[in-house]
């Protein structure tokens, strides 16, 4: 998405001036839920953020060996992604598989090869710039995933071309061979990231959360407005015409404005929604708010208004500043600037009147081109070829792509839980979908029940994320979280 602020820019400033959802509670304790706030963040992968979180000093979690430690049966129960955790074992987090020594040091097993053959292996790296960019592009998506035949990817997942990929395009190998130069390959830690991982080991997370398709930000992003690409496969289609795409199943504010459901999308230089609504000094949807205005909402600043039931929060993505404003965490912007933009917005909410019926989901449009070893997983969507029926999309459609770092902060956050359940970014709308929009009878319905309203078949079959959460019990409401400032110093390029 960075190669296109200024494009991005540039229209901005013309248009200026000029399976089935799954439920692990009843309707009745969902509908204790009174707003659902969405922070999605850029270009990670689960492996790159949390692939060390088991090895955290405290970590309430296990990797899925200690899991086998306990359980000599290993295959009962088992997950059936790469080995993985058993399903009935919410401590156990499938990340990097890895040794610790005395002094705390992670000396990991997960490898890739180099084009010359070199194993090259997941390393620690206290380099939060990520420089230059990783290649996360459609088709090199697809070589990361099986860099011999990048079109069965569908069918066959290897995990093995990220080294090759990069040393092709982007981090060229400079011929000598080191343990830390292919970046692809790298993982924080708490050191880097404390907050997050405060985080997660104190609330909720997913093992299972992958973005919506191998491929970079737009068409992703589109998932999670619309529940389709529309068989958009490039960042570079991200301009869209004036007034929006207008894909024919709609998007999601179009199902929320439908249903009477107030919702915002709260930005910081130019809103994610832009790429379906108007956005203009002139002519602006309404809904397009400032970030100050979801702060004050959420602090509960009587001028400000109230907290809408779904609020979209956008980082900047640098669009008129470049790397001197971006704080979205796509390299090569230092990741800590990131983390304390998601620390502002968290404690807003937490520090709020809005905290005690509030859900919180922070994720990550796509991998970005860093590693992860988990296989992407086959998307459910009843059964059919295509969930909406516009073409071409049929590859973007049938399969999720790699794992992405998930979060449920809120009160009914389950304490110290990971989800195994298969979700993506229609599995928030789909629970947007469950808590907010009247049952409707569907005219495509091949179940017996009546079906939430939805757009596609991918949000229509997705999982709904209930599981990592205890409507009855609020068991998170009060739990502390911690602050997240900028960095001390700061690696981003100017």
């Amino acid at each position: 998405m960075k190669n296109l602020s200024a494009i991005w820019g540039a229209l901005v400033l013309v248009l200026a001036f000029g399976g089935a959802k799954q439920a692990f509670a009843g309707d009745e304790g969902l509908h204790k839920v009174k707003h659902i706030i969405i922070v999605m963040q850029e270009n990670h992968s689960f492996d790159n953020y949390f692939g060390a979180l088991a090895y955290a000093p405290g970590s309430p979690y296990h990797t899925p060996d200690g899991d086998r430690d306990r359980d000599r049966d290993r295959d009962r129960d088992r997950d059936d992604f790469n080995g993985g955790c058993r399903r009935d074992d919410h401590r156990c987090v499938d990340g990097l598989s890895c040794i610790k020594d005395r002094s705390g040091n992670l000396t990991c097993f997960n490898a890739n090869i180099d084009e010359d053959g070199h194993t090259v292996l997941a390393f620690h790296d206290t380099r939060r710039c990520v420089l230059p960019d990783l290649d996360h592009g459609w088709t090199s998506t697809h070589q990361e995933a099986n860099f011999n035949h990048p079109n069965s990817t569908l069918f066959q997942t290897f995990s093995d071309g990220f080294v090759r990929v990069n040393d092709i395009t982007e981090q060229k190998d400079n011929g000598v061979e080191n343990a830390t130069e292919d970046q692809t390959m790298n993982f924080y830690n708490q050191g880097e990231l404390p907050f997050y991982y405060g985080l997660a080991q104190n609330f909720a997370i997913s093992d299972r959360y992958f973005s919506s398709v191998l491929g970079p930000t737009f068409p992703n992003r589109s998932f999670l407005l619309a529940a389709t690409a529309f068989g958009h496969l490039t960042t570079s289609e991200v301009v869209p015409p004036t007034g929006g795409y207008k894909p024919i199943t709609g998007t999601i504010f179009d199902l929320l404005d439908k249903n009477n459901v107030t919702w915002g999308d709260y930005f910081s230089d130019v809103p994610q929604g832009a790429s379906f609504r108007l956005f203009s000094l002139t002519g602006a949807d309404p809904h397009f708010l400032p970030l100050n205005v979801f702060l004050a909402q959420a602090a509960g600043v009587p001028a400000a208004g109230p907290l809408p039931q779904v609020s979209f929060i956008d980082p900047n993505f640098g669009f008129f500043g470049g790397n001197k404003t971006e704080n979205d965490e796509h390299p090569p912007t230092d990741i800590q600037r990131g983390q304390a933009f998601v620390s502002k917005v968290v404690n807003a909410v937490r520090n709020g009147p809005n905290w005690k019926d509030s859900i919180i989901l922070i994720t990550y449009d796509e991998h970005g081109g860093s590693y992860d070893h988990v296989k992407p997983v086959r998307a459910p969507q009843g059964g059919a070829r295509t969930p909406d029926g516009i073409g071409p999309g049929q590859c973007a459609d049938l399969s999720n792509s790699f794992r992405v770092p998930f979060i449920a902060v809120s009160p009914f956050s389950k304490q110290h839980y990971v989800s195994h359940t298969v979700g993506d970014h229609t599995s928030m709308l789909a629970l947007i979908e469950k808590r907010f929009m009247t049952s409707d009878q569907d005219d495509d319905d091949d179940r017996d029940d009546n079906a939430h309203q939805h757009l596609t078949r991918r949000d229509r079959f997705a999982n709904t994320l209930e599981d990592l959460f205890d409507f009855e019990r609020s068991p998170s409401l009060n739990t502390q979280v911690g602050v997240a400032l900028p960095p001390v110093t700061d690696c981003t390029p100017q």
